[in-house]
Formats: structure tokens, C-alpha cells, sequence
């Protein structure tokens, strides 16, 4: 048996989509299983012992000729099941002439009639891996089954108990006010050392933040995703925005406290750690949510959603970790 999973959206999407990987390979221990990615997520997957190949869409070749590209392997390969997770055309063409025995996706597919078996995307309410688990449960069961990423071990060993911190978003209503970061990071205890998380693009961000804090270490740009995320494993404690180090933390079962500015767990897309805990404003806005996705400026020009969020309803959930950990 040959089965190809597809999810060519952002990092975090990639990574709820592992939930999957996990599931049919419990069902199906000895088949060929594939996944496709956008280029720039295929890190996430290095080692995966599930995967026997990672397909990559790399849109700076072209894209319409990747494509092409890429419908030639699939079609070769002669799957048994493609299941795509997407609700754009693009993955829809690739799963509608896939060649597969059987096609799988959701309803709002705009090719979606052409797939085999069209499933109801539910949005409000489901959690992510949930809606994917749908996709799946007829030909397996309705078991949800969590994200799991294989991160190697560090080049380093962290000398203290430590807490990281991931400040930033692609998106200005997703990432909590530069200000309470720093805020929140004078209010830190002085036991607790400090990492500070992102890409290369955040590194300045994260070393305003620092300001020169001495226990703190901005490692921005300097760590893979798996990295990351095999930092975030250890922590007493990961502070996150509803972004990708989120679910960095769900796929390693690090404890979360996940901070939602303009968008809302509802979406389905929450912290799924065994210590999870949401910190959102206490206000109620009108406004919020604004959008499914994040924006690069607050509509109504306040961002309350973000700037009301308190240093103590962080601290709190701290407490909270440090107990579980005996701190």
C-alpha cells in the first residue's frame, strides 16, 4: 500500500498534519507513506521514522512547472490513497489526477467532484487534527491521534531550569505587544534562565526584548525548527503566540501557555500539549475575533485584544508549571 498525504500551507499546518502520519501508521505499519510539503517544511520532517519520502513544492522553480513536476512523480508512484488536507485548487488538481486508486479531501475543494471521497470541513468548533482525522476515519477509525515531530538532541545542555519564550508572528494581531514581552520577561524569577525563539528575522526583535539581560539568550536564527522544538521540550515553561512555535510545543508535548490576541481557539488550531493553557483578553471586544488569519494592523486601530492582555495572567500560568515540575 501507497499513501500520500498533502498539506502545502504554512509550517504549523505541516505540523498538526502529522497527526496523520502517526494514525496510518498504526493502521498500516508496513505501507509507503509520503507526504508533501512547500519548500522551507521539509526540515520539519527530517528523520521522521513513519515517512519513506518527503515530496517538496518549490514555487521558485515555477509554479505551475513544479507542479507539473511534481503530478509526473505522483502519478508514477501510483498510490492507493492520496488524502489532501488543503481546500485550495492547486492541491486539488495534484489529488484530482493523481492517478491514485483512491482520492480523498474536503468539500471546499473547488475539485472536490472529482475526488473519490469528499469530506465536510467543519470549522467552527473541531480542533485541526480532528477536521484531518475526518478525512481518514472511514477507512481506518475516529481516533485523533496528536502531532509528533523526532527532534535530535541538542548540541547543548541548558545549565537551569529554563523558560522560552517566541515572541513574534508573521502577522502584527497574532504576536502579543513587543512591550509585555519585555515586561514579562523583568517579572521572570531569577532562577529561571531565559531562551528567546525565532527565525533569522527575529532575532532583532528578541534582542530588544533581552535588553542585555544576562540569564537570557537570544537564539533566534540560530536553531532548526527541530531544534527549537527539542529546546521547547525541556522548559518548565513555553511562551508562544498562535503561530508555528505553538505547535512546535503540541508536537513534542512541551508545556504551553498559548497567548491568543485576535484570533480565537475556536478556530481549531489551540495549544494540544498536556499542559496547555490559554491566556486571551479578559475584555469583551466586539471586534475580536477580526479574521481566521492574523493582520498586518489592528482594524479598528486599538489592538485591545493585544495591549490588554496582563504580565500577571502569564505569570499565573507559570505558577501554575512550576509546581507540576517541583520548582
Amino acid at each position: 500500500m501507497k499513501i500520500l498525504v498533502i498539506q502545502t500551507a504554512f509550517i504549523g499546518d505541516a505540523i498538526l498534519a502529522t497527526s496523520l502520519l502517526e494514525k496510518l501508521h498504526v493502521h498500516f505499519p508496513e505501507a509507503q507513506i509520503d507526504f508533501l510539503v512547500r519548500r522551507g517544511n521539509e526540515g520539519l520532517l527530517r528523520n521522521h521514522p513513519f515517512l519513506h519520502e518527503t515530496l517538496v513544492w518549490d514555487k521558485k522553480e515555477g509554479k505551475y512547472a513544479s507542479l507539473r513536476k511534481l503530478l509526473g512523480k505522483i502519478r508514477a508512484t501510483r498510490y492507493t490513497y492520496v488524502i489532501n488536507l488543503q481546500r485550495y485548487a492547486t492541491t486539488g488538481f495534484l489529488t484530482a489526477f493523481s492517478g491514485a486508486e483512491t482520492t480523498i479531501g474536503f468539500d471546499k475543494n473547488p475539485l472536490s467532484f472529482l475526488f473519490d471521497r469528499k469530506v465536510i470541513h467543519r470549522f467552527d468548533g473541531p480542533h485541526e487534527i480532528e477536521r484531518n482525522t475526518d478525512l481518514v476515519a472511514a477507512f481506518t477509525d475516529a481516533t485523533v491521534y496528536p502531532p509528533r515531530l523526532y527532534p535530535p538532541e541538542l548540541s547543548f545542555q541548558p545549565a537551569r531550569p529554563y523558560v522560552c519564550m517566541a515572541p513574534s508572528s508573521v502577522w502584527f494581531t497574532k504576536q502579543l505587544p513587543e512591550h509585555t514581552w519585555a515586561e514579562l520577561l523583568k517579572q521572570l524569577p531569577a532562577e529561571l534562565d531565559v531562551y528567546l525563539l525565532g527565525g533569522p528575522g527575529d532575532a532583532e526583535l528578541c534582542e530588544r526584548i533581552r535588553q542585555n539581560d544576562g540569564r537570557t539568550h537570544n537564539v533566534a536564527g540560530k536553531l532548526s525548527l527541530l531544534e527549537s522544538a527539542k529546546l521547547m521540550e525541556g522548559a518548565v515553561l513555553n511562551y508562544v503566540n498562535d503561530s508555528a512555535p505553538m505547535h512546535l510545543c503540541s508536537s513534542v508535548d512541551a508545556p504551553t501557555c498559548a497567548i491568543f490576541c485576535s484570533t480565537v481557539p475556536a478556530f481549531g488550531f489551540g495549544p494540544k500539549a498536556s499542559f496547555s493553557r490559554i491566556v486571551e483578553t479578559t475584555e469583551d471586544l466586539q471586534c475580536r475575533p477580526c479574521g481566521i488569519h492574523g493582520k498586518k494592523a489592528c482594524p479598528e486601530g486599538h489592538f485591545r485584544c493585544g495591549t490588554s492582555i496582563t504580565t500577571a495572567q502569564l505569570l499565573s500560568v507559570l505558577e501554575e508549571a512550576k509546581k507540576i515540575r517541583g520548582l
